[in-house]
């Protein structure tokens, strides 16, 4: 397993809802520090809830369609 440690964070999108767990990377300390980086074009979510009924172990979301995050 990659090192790091997970936050739990639900993004909103034009297109819907998405509950799942983000890798923060060993050299960050918060999902904004990953976020901000400009090379990362996609921001990837395990253990997924969509729209709050369907299941997925994993989700890539376009950083550009994200309209707000929220740490739970």
């Amino acid at each position: 397993m990659a090192e790091g440690k997970k936050a739990r964070i639900r993004v909103r999108t034009v297109n819907g809802s998405y509950v799942g767990d983000f890798l923060i990377p060993p050299m960050r300390n918060r999902v904004s520090d990953v976020l901000n980086e400009e090379q990362r074009l996609f921001i990837n979510l395990t253990d997924v809830v969509i729209n709050d009924k369907e299941r997925a172990e994993f989700v890539s979301l376009n950083k550009n369609l994200i309209e707000s995050i929220t740490q739970l």
